[in-house]
């Protein structure tokens, strides 16, 4: 995909957010549609990537399980009902205390775990797990492309919207690699757009390319196009007041899922959005990552507060939505000597919407005795990642051949947790 073909392929509209008058005509018109259509029936796939390995083992805690207690003397959670206890959900695991915030939509049935998942390659070098995550082939460094690219090339769509597919980070993250364009964006004031690994990042504003691109056969549309983004450049997200009484954390995470419920209430034909924890965040705790209170338990807290601020400023939007968590391996069972962990295998997702079949922890849980841990010191793998991902793609998106979105796995309904309805 050149310049030109990526310039000509997003000639359509866009929905402001707030103030509509320095907006042209056309925009007058598409927002009316979309005001009465509004973005009903349009699924959204949001991704949160934990990246740095969360200790799952202390996020979604087994206190049924007497090992956890003799692994971990020091940084273990409480069994619930004790001091700082977890918050039960089954009678064998519970929420780290730090994640109330979330235990009210696993009461209702909204928020679903995934225990024991993770990727079948043994690496455990941060940037190899991830980019195995995210372009959804483990062991294989060469493929170009990144899962949710695929899964949006598996369904292409006709005048699809520039903003189908966006991460709300500085650079295009690797899971968005790929043919179908997809935009990054610090923030909706600021962003660059790119088109995977097929188009050079389009900065310098869209008036000043158009400019240059005027002989092209770009027309009076695409030239609105242009305006239409550099009007969404200009919004203000600060004027954005969330909905249901939600109030989002001061944070990296905080104000992009702000940004993602922004971008879904406009109806501008997001179909996956993207984000990580960002700079405030460091899963990676090798040292003093504490119990029910410190260094995690403060990461944690974070992570909990913006998710639920997130599904209840979109409230009964959310039955369009599916929120799935991630973090490219888990840690060790063991504590080690700075009372800490160190990488490991096996982690925890968590996964939300009103699609869900939430109120459940799903997954083969093996246990944490020597014998059951892979090679006597993580939590064994029992549920590749990529079913757990497929799932998401084919009974959310509606992805009809995963075996393109996986090469190279044999991808199928069969292996699905049934966490989606």
């Amino acid at each position: 995909m050149d310049r030109r073909y990526f310039l000509k392929a997003t000639g359509m509209g866009l929905a402001s957010f707030g103030v509509m008058a320095a907006a042209p005509n056309f925009l007058h018109q598409f927002a009316a549609a979309q005001t009465k259509n509004g973005s009903k029936g349009r699924k959204v796939l949001v991704t949160i990537f934990q990246r740095g390995a969360v200790d799952g083992l202390n996020m979604l805690v087994p206190y049924g399980d007497s090992e956890y207690y003799n692994l971990r003397p020091t940084i273990a959670v409480q069994a619930p009902g004790k001091t700082d206890g977890a918050v039960d959900l089954d009678g064998h695991f519970g929420l780290h205390p730090s994640l109330a915030p979330l235990a009210p939509f696993y009461k209702s049935g909204q928020l679903a775990a995934i225990t024991s998942v993770g990727s079948p390659d043994n690496t455990r070098s941060h940037f190899d797990a991830q980019d195995y995550m995210e372009s959804g082939t483990p062991g294989r460094k060469s493929t170009p492309d990144g899962w949710l690219n695929r899964v949006l090339q598996s369904a292409p769509k006709k005048d699809a919207s520039p903003f189908r597919a966006v991460s709300m980070t500085q650079t295009l993250p690797r899971s968005l690699y790929g043919k179908a364009p997809s935009v990054a964006m610090a923030n909706l004031s600021d962003f660059t757009i790119q088109a995977g690994l097929y188009t050079t990042d389009l900065k310098g504003g869209f008036e000043g390319i158009y400019d240059q691109n005027v002989k092209d056969t770009l027309n009076k549309t695409g030239k609105e196009t242009f305006e239409a983004m550099d009007f969404l450049k200009r919004a203000n997200p600060a004027k954005y007041q969330p909905a249901n009484g939600a109030v989002y954390p001061n944070t990296d995470l905080g104000r992009s899922l702000k940004q993602i419920a922004q971008l879904i209430k406009a109806g501008v034909g997001l179909e996956v959005a993207f984000t990580d924890t960002g700079n405030d965040i460091r899963w990676d705790t090798h040292l003093n990552e504490g119990g029910a209170r410190g260094q995690l338990s403060n990461f944690l807290r974070t992570f909990a507060l913006s998710i639920a601020a997130f599904a209840t400023d979109l409230g009964k939007q959310m039955d369009d939505v599916l929120v799935l968590t991630m973090s490219e391996f888990g840690r060790t069972a063991r504590e080690n000597g700075s009372r800490g962990t160190d990488h490991g295998h096996g982690n925890t997702m968590f996964a939300l919407g009103n699609s869900v079949r939430g109120g459940k922890v799903y997954g083969d849980w093996k246990g944490m005795k020597n014998d059951q841990l892979y090679e006597g010191r993580d939590l064994a793998v029992t549920t590749d990642f990529r079913d757990v991902f497929g799932e998401a793609a084919a009974k959310h998106l509606g992805a009809k051949d995963l075996a393109k979105v996986f090469p190279g796995y044999a991808a199928s309904a069969s292996k699905f947790k049934g966490f989606v309805s």
